[in-house]
């Protein structure tokens, strides 16, 4: 019994003075001043010390790191939503100049024709990918735009087509690409003059140039504009650019193909000319007989 309480007693007093011991010889003191106990017990606690202070400086350094990773993994998260925030706003600022600069050219494009026009958003196409065939909404309600009026249609890129069924506010809108349309040109360069029609090609869109006499000067990359004749189309509007030319060594006419200056696959507004400007002068009699002859379903006399 009296030796159990010995027992408890010397613990106390170890675990007591263990800690004081630590403390004591933690101070730094001048060696010379040491006594030899001193030193043996310096000389003792000295690798738990070591061992204790790298042991602390470890947990101490991975704990910093862990925290300092919290910190970065939330600091990434915030980045990371914030760069997609502003990609999105740089996104919508490119679409809205790129809307802005349309507008403007359209604007332009009122300016220059001395026209009644009615602007229009592209609403809907057909569901092939190469669609003959866009459906847009009237920005004003407009009686002008009678049903299957063949009202011309057009962009600063070009003429579009003409319209055809309207339905309140919607018009259907027949683009020059479709094999019904038809659209009197000249080559701006030469003047040749020839009935522009789609090919009605599902697999791209591309017109063909009917009655261009074959001594007529037609050359790849030409421009074709809308000659004026018949005051559907304003003079001079851009169609179509001559991509192929086959001039033959007999027949009348030669063979060529176009493609239209609109990018119909990105078509989003459109302007609708209610009354076409007066043509200046009237043209020639032999530059009439392509116009003639397409409008009766015969080639014209030469």
């Amino acid at each position: 019994m009296n030796v159990k309480r010995y027992r408890d007693a010397a613990i106390v007093i170890v675990a007591l003075a263990v800690p004081f011991w630590f403390l004591r010889y933690s101070i730094p003191k001048d060696p010379r001043t040491l006594s030899g106990p001193d030193k043996l017990i310096l000389r003792a606690i000295t690798p738990i010390q070591f061992a204790a202070t790298t042991l602390a400086r470890g947990l101490s350094g991975i704990w910093t790191d862990y925290i300092y990773l919290v910190d970065v993994k939330e600091d990434n998260a915030r980045l990371g939503a914030e760069n997609a925030r502003l990609r999105e706003r740089v996104r919508e600022l490119e679409q809205l100049e790129e809307e802005n600069r349309r507008l403007r050219k359209q604007l332009g494009l009122k300016t220059e024709l001395r026209a009644d026009l009615v602007s229009a958003q592209v609403v809907a196409k057909d569901a092939n990918q190469f669609f003959r065939v866009a459906h847009v909404v009237l920005d004003r309600p407009s009686r002008e735009i009678p049903n299957n009026g063949m009202l011309p249609v057009i962009t600063h890129e070009g003429v579009v087509g003409t319209t055809g069924k309207v339905a309140g506010d919607t018009v259907e809108v027949q683009l020059v690409v479709d094999a019904d349309s038809g659209v009197d040109v000249l080559v701006q360069r030469s003047g040749a003059r020839g009935i522009l029609m789609g090919t009605g090609d599902d697999r791209r869109y591309l017109c063909k140039v009917q009655y261009v006499k074959r001594t007529d000067e037609v050359l790849v990359g030409d421009l074709l504009v809308t000659s004026g004749v018949g005051r559907r189309f304003p003079k001079g509007l851009m169609v179509a650019r001559v991509v192929s030319v086959d001039r033959r060594e007999f027949g009348l006419y030669q063979t060529v193909q176009a493609e239209p200056t609109v990018d119909f696959s990105r078509l989003e507004e459109v302007l609708i000319v209610v009354n076409a400007p007066e043509v200046g002068a009237a043209a020639p009699e032999t530059s009439a007989a392509p116009a003639r002859g397409a409008a009766s379903g015969a080639p014209p006399s030469p």
